[in-house]
């Protein structure tokens, strides 16, 4: 009786382990892989992907200023110039950082245009402002690639 009680509180700890083992490995996976692909929002559509070519980016650079509490804030600055015959409600750019080997480090989707500032109309010129503050270590200190990842007409 002795050894099936034995046996029984070995397994119990071994049991236990292969548990919090699986559990953490699922769990790394889960965060690994990242998000759906389409859980950034809509994709361009037709219409404003033929309205693409009639936005300009212009006068875009990068700042870096050191904040409160040794924080880095990296900023993009820059102008976006709507030269087609339509209103927009609001344009979003997809900011994507490389490490120094070429690879994606970090893509956030950021918005230019907003409704709630008026837009931009046709012939209008805006500035925008992003700030970044949690960039990764890894990033390769290069202007991201921007590339307009949403427009909403007006």
């Amino acid at each position: 009786m002795a050894s099936k009680e034995k046996k029984s509180l070995l397994s119990t700890p071994v049991m236990l382990v292969a548990a919090i083992g699986i559990a953490v490995g699922g769990a790394v996976w889960y965060l690994e892989r990242g998000p759906a692909p389409d859980a950034k929002g809509p994709v361009l559509t037709a219409d404003a992907k033929s309205y693409v070519k009639h936005l300009q980016l212009s006068g875009v650079e990068m700042k870096a200023t050191d904040a409160a509490m040794n924080i880095r804030v990296v900023e993009i600055v820059g102008n976006i110039k709507n030269n087609g015959d339509r209103p927009l409600k609001s344009v979003l750019l997809n900011c994507i950082f490389y490490d120094p080997y070429g690879q994606v480090v970090l893509k956030d989707r950021v918005e230019i245009v907003r409704a709630k500032t008026g837009g931009i109309k046709p012939g209008e010129t805006k500035a925008f402002r992003l700030p970044f503050d949690t960039l990764p270590q890894s990033w390769n200190q290069g202007m991201p690639q921007l590339v307009i990842a949403e427009i909403v007409f007006g």
